[in-house]
């Protein structure tokens, strides 16, 4: 019983010592909306820190002083970090929004005109100027089909056939 509580309290050590740094992006193909629909949770912390990098105005998602500034912001970024090909074909990201959900802000984007989604290929570095420990998780559906993939700092790319 104490080893266990022993072996419980160091993990919880180490882990306040090594915090974990992950983004989970969301892409599914919507076939009635014949769209491709996107949607990326980061802690809000790792993103404001992370756009202050390009930014000599100071970020704060919760309250920013100029909304239409910040939505400008977050899409430049996503469209540079995150890029995708579809069916072979390189897919312009169209940013629709983001929100806040407690500690975490959603992003949302659409790839309109995809009427099938059999091949996804993704080259991302999200937050990979932000800290080396940052890890991408990706949930991809197709046709009533979810595959996932994890992205470790520096790997980049990943593909999804359906």
């Amino acid at each position: 019983m104490v080893n266990s509580m022993v072996q419980w309290l160091s993990m919880a050590f180490i882990a306040v010592l090594h915090p974990f740094y992950v983004s989970v992006i969301d892409i599914n193909h919507n076939t009635k909306e014949r769209a491709v629909e996107i949607s990326v949770r980061i802690f809000t912390p790792d993103l404001e820190q992370t756009l202050q990098k390009y930014s000599t105005t100071k970020i704060d998602i919760a309250n920013p002083k100029d909304k239409v500034l910040l939505d400008k912001q977050i899409s430049a970024y996503i469209n540079q970090k995150l890029q995708l090909k579809i069916n072979g074909q390189p897919a312009i990201i169209n940013y629709i929004g983001h929100e806040l959900q407690m500690e975490s802000v959603w992003i949302y984007a659409e790839i309109p005109k995809i009427a099938q989604l059999k091949k996804i290929d993704i080259n991302c570095n999200l937050l990979y100027d932000y800290k080396d420990l940052q890890s991408n998780i990706f949930h991809v559906k197709s046709n009533g089909v979810e595959k996932s993939y994890k992205l470790d700092f520096p790997k980049t790319t990943t593909s999804f056939e359906f």
